[in-house]
């Protein structure tokens, strides 16, 4: 009864082929918008900001990177967390030779670099697909990898091998090393994942985005109708790693604060891959969904028997979280293989005929 377009007319094409064509939706996207902004800063914890919200907006937006590649363009990539490594080996390069540049700005840039690494790998895609694909980006993920440990000139000859981020302002605050406050650097991720967020969302509703599903349903049709196979193919990997180099940059830069090359390691990549099926191939919403099935609800999990009062055991609540996101993954994924924003969408059909069935 509440969620209906009765009496909601559209006028022009633009308003037809809008993002969220109703009311409601867009007041949803509104309440969502404030408390993001306004009420999580205002009443949330140094814990809820640190190490809660600044997490899931990253593995978001990288879940948004490789939601590109695999979800629209249909092209499996397993070498995600390498190309957030080159974000943030680049971004750190660049900020430690120009210090008097903003940081944003090299964040930013960091994107071009992984993009530029993202298309050479992906040149295979014109001749291989599917699991083949997989293992060529594989192969990228471990040859990253290993330049993160043995290319000593990334981390700047450091012993430690590591790197860690210097202290940098925006507008006279400080954002990035040990000075930034959590409400400061979440801010900052806030405003990049809500931009980086639109911009994905008007390339897949757009020319862009139906060349990529053209491609994913069937290439050969595709090819068929005039599209450029390696052009498309190309492109994808270029936003995907662009997407995904930013992302990295911020994990280090805003989240980490010092990063060794194992971040990057290939767990993140499967943690990512994860988040993509989990959340809803082909869906931006699924991203973030699954990102906060992944990272979101465990945290709450650890944190329901200390905070019940329950003797158990710290070891005993790690394997009990392990096995409950485990069965709910299983769980969603046999109630409806197509993710959370499937289920999500089927959910919003209904309340829109609610109370009748039909």
């Amino acid at each position: 009864m509440f969620y209906r377009e009765t009496g909601q007319f559209k006028q022009s094409y633009a308003a037809d082929s809008a993002v969220f064509p109703i009311l409601q939706d867009r007041y949803g996207l509104a309440v969502i918008m404030a408390i993001a902004f306004v009420a999580i800063p205002l009443f949330g914890s140094e814990f809820l900001l640190a190490s809660v919200m600044i997490p899931f907006l990253i593995l978001s937006l990288g879940a948004i990177g490789l939601n590109i590649l695999v979800g629209y363009t249909g092209l499996l990539s397993l070498g995600t967390a390498g190309f957030m490594g080159v974000g943030a080996y680049a971004a750190y390069k660049l900020s430690t030779l120009f210090p008097q540049v903003n940081i944003l700005v090299w964040i930013l840039c960091s994107g071009f670099f992984a993009a530029g690494i993202g298309v050479v790998f992906g040149l295979p895609s014109l001749r291989i697909k599917g699991f083949y694909l997989a293992v060529a980006t594989l192969a990228a993920q471990f040859f990253l990898q290993w330049c993160f440990v043995r290319v000593a000139w990334l981390y700047n000859y450091n012993p430690s091998g590591a790197i860690e981020v210097p202290g940098r302002t925006l507008f006279g605050i400080a954002i990035t090393g040990p000075m930034a406050t959590p409400v400061n650097r979440y801010y900052v991720v806030l405003g990049v994942v809500v931009v980086m967020t639109l911009i994905a969302s008007n390339i897949v509703h757009g020319r862009i985005g139906r060349t990529w599903m053209a491609v994913r349903d069937m290439d050969i049709a595709a090819q068929l109708m005039g599209i450029r196979l390696l052009p498309a193919k190309l492109l994808a990997f270029a936003v995907s790693s662009f997407y995904c180099g930013v992302a990295g940059a911020l994990m280090v830069f805003l989240w980490l604060g010092a990063a060794e090359p194992s971040a990057f390691d290939i767990k993140l990549s499967f943690l990512l891959l994860f988040m993509v099926i989990i959340g809803g191939l082909g869906s931006l919403v699924g991203s973030f969904m699954g990102a906060a099935l992944i990272h979101i609800l465990p945290i709450f999990i650890r944190a329901l028997p200390e905070s019940l009062g329950l003797p158990v055991a710290a070891a005993t609540v790690e394997h009990l979280t392990y096995l409950i996101v485990g069965a709910l993954i299983i769980f969603f994924l046999i109630v409806e293989p197509h993710g959370l924003a499937r289920l999500w969408q089927i959910t919003k059909q209904k309340l829109r005929v609610w109370p009748f069935p039909y």
